[in-house]
């Protein structure tokens, strides 16, 4: 059920990586839009990510008409939002809102009224992402209507019919990603194709499948900002495939003491990489208790890794959640030093832990946990 996890596991932002500045050389981009029927001033956003970080700017349009320049350092996802009914409203409450994708271009933007439904000209990324987009056409209507129907079913409380839907998810996931990796390999050069790869690789990023198509990246492609974060999150995965060795960490623990994961050496455990204000994590945590539960007296142990940032929030949910294990964090959110080691992008995700310290499943949820566990321990 990937695609279900993917949408609601609140995904790292896709293009947050760290820089090094000094390498990055940024090209200026232009964006001249016309909004021929708003007669009347309204604010125009844009919102994209730069340097790693989320960047918001704003314009009024004059007789219809707005434009935005800057730079890039690549070509990048980014958002236009449109208020019209009033000029002074926050960017969280737009309700018109476009998706392109921008390069150093001078894109042209016009539409009458709103801007979701506007023409884009003037860059091949966008052009590209459009030409993806209506390949994706009918599987992304699928999705939509299996979300709302997953949603429905969770507000009723049927998990028997949520879980019904799991195979559809895999089989629609499965079809997504073949259309991507088509689109892909026909695609190699384009201005896009790190982005299309990041699709295909998902959060937990399969080695065997996504580095033949890494190596078919350009040179050029490959020393971008994204190229080079995405060569680390291939790396990453290798180290931290089934059958590695795990990566050892240390992180303080509530009262700030040291707990290194070398410190349950001689048991099953297993990492698991949360957040308190994930709702599939907490949502998950009842099946986690459950199996620590029942395996905990064979030996099975449990390091919570939190990607909180507020130290009371992370123990409050400990609390609630009655997750009576060790836990850790760094309190730095996105940023956690072993989330980052592990190449964790996406949560909740987990690794099982053998008594030799090799790595023996990852992201096991629900009932999987418990009979991977039956596998091992009984």
């Amino acid at each position: 059920m990937k695609k279900l996890f993917i949408s609601a596991a609140l995904l790292m932002p896709a293009l947050l990586f760290a820089q090094d500045k000094k390498t990055v050389t940024a090209k200026p981009f232009t964006i001249q839009g016309t909004v021929s029927d708003q007669k009347t001033p309204a604010k125009v956003f844009l919102r994209m990510r730069k340097s790693g970080e989320t960047f918001i700017d704003s314009t009024l349009t004059k007789d219809g008409k707005f434009t935005f320049t800057g730079t890039l350092e690549e070509p990048t996802m980014a958002s236009l939002m449109l208020s019209p009914e009033d000029a002074g409203k926050s960017v969280s409450m737009r309700r018109d809102m476009l998706a392109i994708f921008l390069e150093s271009s001078t894109v042209t933007i016009t539409t009458t009224d709103s801007i979701s439904k506007a023409t884009v000209t003037g860059s091949k990324a966008n052009d590209d992402y459009n030409k993806l987009g209506e390949q994706l056409k009918g599987v992304n209507e699928v999705n939509m209507a299996l979300q709302q129907q997953y949603r429905a079913l969770a507000q009723a409380k049927d998990k028997e019919g949520m879980k019904a839907l799991e195979a559809r998810y895999d089989s629609l996931d499965a079809a997504e990603k073949a259309i991507e990796t088509s689109f892909f390999n026909a695609n190699t050069s384009s201005p896009i194709a790190l982005f299309v790869l990041n699709q295909v690789a998902g959060y937990d990023l399969d080695v065997k499948t996504i580095e033949p198509l890494y190596k078919k990246l350009s040179k050029e492609a490959k020393n971008l900002p994204s190229g080079k974060e995405f060569a680390k999150r291939l790396d990453a995965a290798k180290k931290t495939a089934v059958g590695s060795t795990a990566l050892e960490f240390s992180q303080a623990d509530s009262t700030g003491k040291a707990i290194s994961l070398a410190s349950f050496r001689g048991k099953y455990v297993l990492v698991d990489f949360w957040a308190s204000w994930c709702g599939p994590c907490r949502a998950e945590n009842p099946n986690v208790v459950k199996a620590y539960e029942k395996f905990n007296p064979k030996g099975f142990e449990i390091l919570g890794v939190s990607l909180d940032d507020k130290k009371e929030k992370w123990l409050a949910a400990i609390h609630a959640d009655k997750l009576t294990w060790q836990h850790v964090s760094d309190l730095k959110g996105w940023n956690n030093a072993a989330a980052g080691l592990y190449g964790v992008r996406a949560i909740p995700q987990n690794f099982l832990i053998d008594p030799k310290g090799k790595i023996i499943a990852k992201n096991l949820r629900g009932e999987e946990l418990e009979k991977k566990l039956a596998e091992f321990m009984n």
